[in-house]
């Protein structure tokens, strides 16, 4: 008989867990008042009794397991289980003795419920989720599907289970998707697109996050979400290929146009001069030769700035190349009656293809330059921005740009020169593109224009 002192007998039937001890022969030797309210019997009921006389259901429960491995094998066990004539959960614990066992229990019906519907609104979130979630071990193997995974890849939970993803992810793609899972499995959430294989072998566009399981603090596996995006990248597609079918029409219409007048020129003096005295026909040659050339213009910039070119980058000190761009315009601000004022700072080299960024320089002094027939003043200022950018400033007092068309400038044959086409300044948006670098237009009618050009510093 399991013996226990008056005090301890006080205590026990103070404490709050419901509390019974048994002999070698699994009869009650006590029973607290809490352990009368749980059981829903009396102590006079139940003391001297078998347990399992009493309680016959718990036999084949975990009640009866627990309680003989506890005897059995002299170590305290601690469990959970449901009693179903009482419709009750307990949480036990158990400490063997020489003389018997000593039972703890809880009422934790409430807790289990809580925990109970918990699990149940997850496991609706996964199975209902209209996108397709998943979990991975921390080895990329399948842990879990839901039915609209099976449904984006045509695999079943069952062939899921057997793989990893990694033959489930494009060739061109699986080093980029390897990557971004490893930095989940290291505790980074990941957003990424990739390309899985559906089962039939046709690739479906995915929009994925994967995001770390964390038990305990410890990382244990990967959480997965992905999104079809197939007819969203199929859109993109379209409508990339329209705007490019659409620029083609614009641009073969502007070429068409632009070659079309000095054609219709030429074609009408050819007819004039069938008619016309020897005399008459040098003047008519003049002509015909500045329309020719013209077109060789055209087509001379329209190869330039299509054409693919091999780009050679090398350190280069940016204020030689703006002293070699102005030594070289000089003659031409005389002509025009225009002072270029240049103002530079110590810059550090920068990673360039020089003759392209003298190109872009000359045609934007050249524009300044030529904005102002009747005279004025360009200013060139070259500064370090930042410590990682520098910036070249080119600033005329010419007739400026209205606010409506400031946008347009850079697209093909948009210009606001007389003869000019528009592909000088678009080749210069294209080169400084090239350089990892931005350029930006402020005009005011009648005040000027500046164009600001930021380059990387390497």
């Amino acid at each position: 008989m399991v013996h226990i002192d008056v005090n301890t007998l006080e205590i026990l039937d103070r404490i709050t867990d419901g509390f019974f001890s048994l002999d070698l022969n699994w009869n009650f030797t006590y029973v607290n008042e809490e352990a009368t309210r749980l059981l829903f019997r009396s102590r006079d009921d139940l003391i001297g009794k078998n347990i399992w006389a009493e309680f016959p259901e718990a036999v084949d429960l975990m009640f009866s397991e627990q309680y003989h491995k506890a005897v059995n094998e002299q170590i305290p066990v601690k469990f959970e289980a449901f009693f179903p004539p009482l419709n009750i959960w307990y949480s036990v614990r158990a400490y063997p003795s020489n003389n018997g066992l000593s039972v703890y229990f809880l009422d934790v019906t409430d807790e289990r419920k809580i925990v109970l519907e918990r699990k149940q609104h997850y496991q609706s979130l996964f199975e209902q989720n209209p996108d397709a979630v998943f979990s991975f071990d921390l080895n990329g193997n399948y842990l879990s599907v839901n039915p609209a995974m099976e449904e984006l890849l045509g695999y079943t939970e069952e062939e899921f289970l057997q793989l990893s993803f990694t033959p489930l992810v494009a060739t061109e793609d699986l080093k980029m998707t390897t990557e971004h899972y490893n930095k989940a499995v290291n505790g980074l959430t990941q957003h990424y697109e990739t390309k899985a294989i559906h089962k039939d072998g046709h690739a479906v566009h995915v929009s994925v996050t994967n995001m770390p399981i964390i038990v305990d603090s410890n990382i244990v596996g990967v959480y997965g979400i992905a999104k079809d995006i197939t007819k969203q990248k199929q859109t993109e597609q379209q409508l990339i290929k329209s705007e490019k079918l659409s620029a083609v029409g614009q641009l073969s219409a502007s070429i068409a146009h632009e070659i079309r007048n000095p054609l219709t020129a030429l074609k009408g003096f050819l007819q004039i001069m069938k008619a016309s005295p020897e005399n008459i026909k040098e003047n008519y040659f003049t002509i015909m030769s500045e329309e020719l050339a013209r077109i060789e213009m055209i087509t001379g910039e329209l190869l330039m700035a299509a054409k693919p070119q091999v780009l050679q980058f090398a350190y280069e000190n940016s204020n030689e190349i703006i002293h070699d761009v102005i030594t070289l315009l000089q003659s031409q601000a005389l002509i025009y009656n225009v002072t270029i004022h240049l103002t530079t700072e110590d810059t550090p080299p920068i990673y360039c293809v020089g003759n392209q960024l003298k190109q872009v320089f000359i045609n934007l002094i050249k524009n300044g330059i030529e904005a102002m027939p009747n005279g004025g003043n360009v200013y060139v200022q070259l500064s370090r921005k930042t410590e990682n950018e520098i910036n070249i400033e080119i600033k005329d007092e010419g007739c400026g740009i209205s606010k409506e068309f400031i946008d347009q400038i850079g697209l093909p044959f948009y210009t606001t020169k007389q003869k000019g086409t528009g592909l000088g300044m678009m080749t210069s948006f294209k080169i400084i593109e090239s350089h990892n670098g931005t350029m930006n237009i402020k005009s005011k009618e009648g005040k000027g224009t500046t164009i600001s050009i930021q380059l990387p510093v390497c």
